[in-house]
């Protein structure tokens, strides 16, 4: 990475690396097209990091093909609890919401959160900065769709026969650095499906699920999250950047995932010039990215 070069603008999303099945392709593939197109659009209008990364997880959260927000996993009780993170890569504040039931947007929330007294909130404190921020609200049995609800059967058949299951992972995450050279990063998800009420993954935990550090990269991850909690593999793909390529930290990072704790999952970095990596060791990761100096988006699943 050549540091004396200025920073240009990038943004890259996800929707989840796993097992995916090929008629669920394309409708992640644009998934991640939309939030590119919106959250590039903030970047292109002059708006921060921060602002590129919050919109274009907004838009994911909106879109129920995805595991965030309308289109999240149930637990094994049949309802959503929803998880999700932000790091300003300037300031390394972070905001942090667990648990979330009724929340339409909860990277909104987690957003609100940054320069708080209390940045990681969970349960009934989550849910209090819910309403206390005005922020937009669904019933819980609103995120219940027959989507999720195939989904909560196929794991409860594969758990009641002890068969593993294809673990879906598409958690969704976005990292973006301006024209000024700021990163942020940021996560949501409904977790893993089937999980025990209060099980917390990687999503709403910073240098694990999310990182972000203008002298070095902003990184968004996705997968098994136990294993990448052990790694706090989001951190350690952002100072692999500082020696290695924006690619080679990336593919470095997945690597380390795998061989010190078996784990399985993706990533997606932009680097402090604007360059940019992923990686993946599941079959597919749904992802897309732009830069100021590219002729449009690319997306690929």
């Amino acid at each position: 990475m050549d540091k004396s070069k200025p920073p240009r603008a990038a943004l890259m999303v996800h929707a989840g690396a796993w097992d995916m099945p090929a008629e669920e392709r394309e409708a992640h593939r644009q998934a991640c097209a939309a939030a590119l197109d919106v959250g590039w659009r903030r970047l292109a209008a002059g708006g921060s990091a921060l602002d590129a990364v919050e919109q274009a997880i907004v838009t994911l959260e909106d879109d129920p093909a995805v595991n965030a927000g309308q289109g999240s996993v149930l637990t094994r009780e049949g309802w959503v609890e929803l998880d999700a993170g932000i790091m300003d890569g300037v300031t390394l504040e972070i905001g942090a919401v667990i648990g979330l039931r009724t929340a339409q947007n909860p990277i909104r929330v987690a957003r609100s959160l940054l320069g708080a007294d209390h940045v990681l909130l969970s349960g009934a404190a989550a849910e209090a900065a819910v309403r206390s921020g005005g922020h937009a609200t669904l019933p819980p049995e609103a995120f219940v769709t027959e989507r999720v609800r195939e989904r909560l059967r196929a794991w409860q058949a594969a758990a009641a026969t002890r068969r593993p299951g294809a673990a879906p992972a598409d958690t969704v995450g976005a990292v973006a650095v301006d024209a000024l050279g700021r990163i942020a990063a940021g996560l949501s998800t409904g977790g893993a499906c089937g999980k025990p009420s209060g099980r917390v993954g990687d999503a709403p935990i910073p240098h694990c699920g999310y990182f972000a550090d203008t002298r070095l990269a902003g990184v968004a991850v996705t997968g098994w999250g136990e294993s990448i909690l052990r790694l706090g593999l989001a951190r350690r793909a952002a100072e692999l950047a500082r020696e290695n390529g924006a690619q080679d930290a990336a593919w470095l990072a997945i690597r380390e995932l795998e061989d010190r704790v078996g784990g399985r999952g993706g990533l997606i970095l932009v680097a402090r010039d604007g360059s940019m990596g992923w990686a993946f060791n599941t079959p597919v990761m749904a992802l897309g990215y732009r830069d100021a100096e590219m002729a449009g988006p690319v997306v690929r699943v």
